[in-house]
């Protein structure tokens, strides 16, 4: 992925494109694991159109307007279900449609942040914004778990993740802002105000992407999202934060940043 991210931006849409593939996929099959009827295959494939047509517009191959492609996307999903023989549209329509705005509309954001409108350039690749989240996220990680293992005394969320505690929230917080402000100074496109911020909507809203799918797999009954990654679980276990990080953190890019 860190590939994907800097090098180039044919192979950032190979890489997060496939990436995408299987963790939308990777969804779908645990909600069918919960028995949940599902449209898997053209939910997952449509979510993979849609980021390619992200791609497309942030790289000024077409026109803006093919953002609001999502709509006729949306659309086509319930006329699937149309013409289905079954009694679960609405099941199928919502659960199909869910997936494809929790995984496929952060993967496309992710476009824009690599490619900013404010750089006036029409192949602008800018890929260090996106790489300092990852950063962040990774830190904060892997901080909140030692620390947590540590000192961890006073659960988070026992009834929905029970190893959480505030302690390992804390101390992954801190070294998740420390990482934010050497970004600052790794990258040097952001200066350390707009970098700290960036880390705590990171820290803040990574932490509700990750017990948002830790929900889901308790109320599934499920342990992991998948098995792909040996120790770690499946895709959506490695990117549960990013997911809802990625679309605050370019709001605040927008918003504050003229991005």
């Amino acid at each position: 992925m860190l590939a994907g991210i800097l090098i180039n931006p044919l192979l950032f849409a190979i890489i997060f494109g496939a990436v995408l593939f299987f963790t939308q996929y990777e969804f779908y099959a645990l909600v069918e694991d919960a028995e949940h009827k599902i449209t898997r295959f053209p939910g997952t494939i449509l979510g993979v159109i849609y980021f390619l047509l992200c791609f497309a517009v942030a790289n000024n191959y077409i026109p803006q307007v093919f953002i609001l492609s999502f709509i006729p996307i949306i659309l086509i999903l319930f006329i699937i279900e149309l013409f289905r023989s079954n009694r679960n549209t609405l099941e199928r329509g919502g659960l199909t449609i869910l997936g494809f705005i929790y995984i496929a509309g952060p993967f496309s954001i992710m476009n824009f942040v690599v490619h900013p409108s404010a750089s006036g350039q029409a192949d602008a690749f800018y890929p260090w914004i996106l790489a300092g989240v990852f950063f962040i996220i990774w830190i904060n990680d892997s901080f909140a778990y030692l620390v947590g293992t540590q000192f961890g005394k006073h659960k988070m969320c026992p009834n929905i993740s029970p190893a959480k505690s505030w302690e390992g929230l804390i101390g992954g917080a801190v070294f998740g802002i420390i990482m934010g402000i050497f970004n600052a100074l790794l990258f040097q496109t952001l200066n350390i105000l707009n970098w700290i911020v960036i880390a705590i909507l990171t820290i803040a809203f990574g932490t509700l992407g990750d017990l948002f799918e830790s929900k889901i797999k308790r109320e599934i009954g499920a342990k992991d999202s998948g098995n792909v990654l040996p120790g770690h679980g499946g895709f959506l276990d490695r990117l549960d934060s990013l997911l809802f990080a990625v679309p605050i953190v370019f709001f605040w890019l927008i918003i504050y940043l003229n991005f």
